[in-house]
């Protein structure tokens, strides 16, 4: 399966001041296939350590982390000799073995032209006991797949085309909307986990079998994250870990209109009520990257930061097929977008997870009174509101008061409607999924005069 990820690992590769690669991610997103993919594809050889699966490696780093000894010391391990100048050298479940974490900051010093690529959770490398090397790594988040990627995975070549063209357009076609509508649908359903969307693709030609499949291994998947909740953290604070994680599709379920409302924090653990007493597996789950934190801004002005209070945000699911999972949400229901005026929270959830998928670190939305916008976005220097609506009835109170308070050049409405924007002036309408483009596509100027 094509990531687009892979590019930046080429760019990587071909760097002239190319420092050890640190790919970071929640468990199951796809870090080790990857760089799998990379080593075959893109070097003579390539050799992967996994400290996870085998244990013996730790000892290679306990006497000293002299990187030429411990070369010596992976190729008799190995049985083959170890290039450093062309071969990959992958150390997998890096956080299995924090002394190896460390040593990435030798490696660099003493061999820059090594191409040493490392892939590990990004709670386990946290919570790391070693020192970092901070300044002598590079790294690389990868997310769950994204709908384009998951369009890649599905081999819509006339699709990604149609996707990719309509970035500099204005409308596209309803024939062209109806196919990558469907696919959204589909998508809802999927989501991003690598496996799920790996069971989806092997069984396409039944696919309400191929949804059950995936289905059963997304219910795997949130028990495996359990298990991994209780290793990393002790009984009883993965015990409020998991009633957290539990928590937010159901708070995101009772949003019965308009955006997402801010996380609750009475009720999801007994005897405790308040943010600091939540904060510990609020952060615990955001540092793992199992959950998006959007903060949310009492005034639309730069630095965003600034208008944020520290008990004030909206919490989402990294991955929205996980998220119906959980919901136990029935596969024909989402396919039929049957499941009620609540469908926004999907629609919200899906957005957020897209612009996470195109490099946005931090997400925003807005609330002043009774107005609310789902995002906020920082383009060009400016802010830009961002209106999120699940099907095709786009009337936005909020968006007008917002325009009206803050005179912005641009402001974004997505939604179930096909791409139209022949006549807006402020506002460019984009469908629901071309979040992602909106992201990253410089042939999309918010800004150019219209009529």
């Amino acid at each position: 399966m094509r990531r687009e990820q892979y590019q930046k690992l080429l760019m990587w590769k071909l760097s002239a001041k190319r420092r050890p690669l640190l790919v970071q991610g929640a468990r199951q997103v796809g870090k080790s296939y990857l760089l799998e993919q990379f080593g075959k594809q893109e070097f003579p050889n390539f050799h992967v350590f996994n400290f996870e699966q085998d244990r013996s490696l730790a000892r290679l780093f306990e006497s000293d982390l002299y990187p030429k000894r411990i070369l010596t010391d992976l190729s008799i391990h190995r049985g083959e000799q170890i290039d450093h100048q062309s071969d990959l050298i992958v150390f997998d479940e890096i956080q299995a073995c924090p002394r190896a974490l460390t040593g990435l900051k030798y490696f660099n010093e003493e061999f820059p032209e090594i191409a040493l690529c490392c892939a590990g959770s990004l709670l386990g490398v946290a919570l790391s006991p070693e020192s970092f090397p901070v300044g002598k790594v590079e790294f690389l988040d990868l997310h769950p797949m994204s709908f384009t990627e998951f369009l890649k995975a599905l081999n819509e070549e006339l699709l990604l085309d149609i996707l990719e063209s309509s970035a500099g357009l204005e409308s596209i076609s309803l024939a062209a909307h109806g196919k990558l509508w469907d696919r959204l649908k589909d998508y809802y359903v999927v989501g991003g986990m690598p496996q799920a969307v790996l069971e989806f693709v092997s069984g396409t030609d039944d696919k309400m079998l191929a949804f059950k499949s995936v289905r059963s291994i997304q219910q795997q998947l949130v028990e495996s994250y359990y298990r991994d909740f209780a290793k990393h953290s002790g009984k009883t604070n993965s015990m409020h870990i998991v009633s957290v994680f539990e928590d937010i599709p159901r708070q995101l379920s009772r949003n019965f209109e308009g955006s997402v409302k801010r996380y609750q924090f009475k009720d999801v653990i007994p005897k405790k009520k308040s943010y600091n007493e939540l904060r510990g597996p609020i952060d615990w789950l955001e540092k793992a990257g199992m959950i998006i934190r959007i903060r949310i801004c009492d005034k639309a002005e730069l630095p965003l930061e600034a208008f944020c209070k520290r008990n004030l945000f909206k919490l989402v699911i990294f991955d929205i097929g996980l998220l119906g999972c959980m919901l136990d949400l029935p596969v024909e229901a989402v396919i039929s977008q049957d499941y009620g005026i609540t469908k926004g929270y999907f629609a919200e959830n899906f957005v957020a997870q897209e612009f996470r998928a195109s490099g946005i670190k931090n997400l925003y939305s807005w609330a002043e009174r009774n107005s609310e916008i789902e995002f906020l976005r920082i383009i060009n220097q400016e802010i830009v509101p961002v209106e999120v609506k699940a099907g095709t009835r786009t009337q936005a109170k909020s968006l007008r008061q917002y325009i009206l308070k803050y005179s912005p050049r641009a402001a974004i409405k997505i939604s179930g409607k096909p791409l139209d924007n022949k006549e807006t002036k402020t506002v460019r309408h984009f469908p629901l999924y071309m979040a992602e483009k909106i992201s990253k596509d410089s042939k999309i100027d918010l800004f150019k005069t219209r009529s």
